[in-house]
């Protein structure tokens, strides 16, 4: 599953050799390459103040950047575009978090998230439909059956989640969606929201699942964040987004190199949910 969740950057793969080549050959004179995400379909490496995303679907990155061109709220400044690399201007401040470690962000600082995520929601909606919506029970009943058959969860667990997550499947309606909102990709300075990242899944898209990916994991931060939303969301079915949202990505996590079973990782989402 494209844009699913990282646990740490730590668990990053290598970048290929030839890759390396040419960004370094765009941005001479670098002294150090950061990796922050990589797998075989996409890297995300940071040269000095210049983030640069590879990806072999450009239509991944027209989506994204389209959907920044779009978007109410900040977010990265474009600098330049050489398929099959997008580069981009580094944001001010830290991400809000990640999954599986606590955030040292204050309450002010989700509540922000919350008000920016709202923003977004009340903008025009953009043209193209969020393809993580598409076949999206077929989809997560194909994830369940994988799970089970081959013995990578407890079947009663998954089974249990399925029933939790179908809340997060019912029809609503469709809201200018980031459609990978996890605290990752959210970056502040303080109190304030200085932008929001990595928009390749953006579309029109379901409000209550940004909600969920925003605080799966930091079940604690959910008063803030729908405190900055500022409208009456079903608290259910943000829930039900987090089973779902697990469930979804343990397969793709596996596959790439991450560790779904790391303390307070999607694994431990799915233990926590009632």
């Amino acid at each position: 599953m494209t844009g699913s969740p990282q646990c740490t950057a730590a668990q990053s793969h290598a970048i290929n050799p030839a890759t390396s080549v040419v960004i370094l050959a765009t941005m001479g004179g670098v002294d150090e390459v950061e990796v922050v995400v990589a797998h075989h379909e996409r890297a995300t490496v940071r040269v000095g103040e210049v983030f640069l995303k590879i990806d072999t679907d450009q239509t991944r990155i027209d989506v994204e950047v389209e959907a920044m061109a779009r978007a109410p709220i900040p977010t990265a400044r474009i600098l330049w575009r050489k398929p099959p690399v997008l580069a981009l201007a580094a944001l001010p401040g830290t991400a809000l978090g990640r999954i599986g470690e606590p955030s040292s962000a204050s309450p002010a600082a989700w509540a922000a998230a919350g008000a920016a995520v709202r923003m977004l929601h009340e903008a025009p909606l953009p043209p193209w439909p969020s393809s993580r919506f598409e076949d999206l029970a077929a989809r997560l009943d194909g994830e369940c059956e994988w799970l089970v058959a081959n013995g990578v969860l407890p079947a009663d667990l998954v089974a249990r989640n399925r029933r939790v997550a179908e809340a997060a499947l019912q029809p609503s309606p469709r809201v200018f969606a980031h459609g990978d909102l996890q605290i990752g990709h959210v970056f502040v300075d303080g109190d304030q929201v200085t932008g929001v990242v990595d928009w390749s899944e953006a579309g029109a898209g379901d409000a209550l699942f940004d909600l969920a990916s925003l605080t799966i994991g930091h079940d604690e931060h959910l008063g803030d964040v729908v405190a900055g939303y500022g409208r009456d969301v079903d608290l259910d079915v943000i829930r039900a987004g987090w089973s779902l949202r697990s469930l979804l990505a343990v397969r793709w996590l596996l596959a790439h190199g991450f560790d779904p079973f790391a303390p307070g990782c999607e694994v431990d989402v799915l233990r926590s949910s009632v």
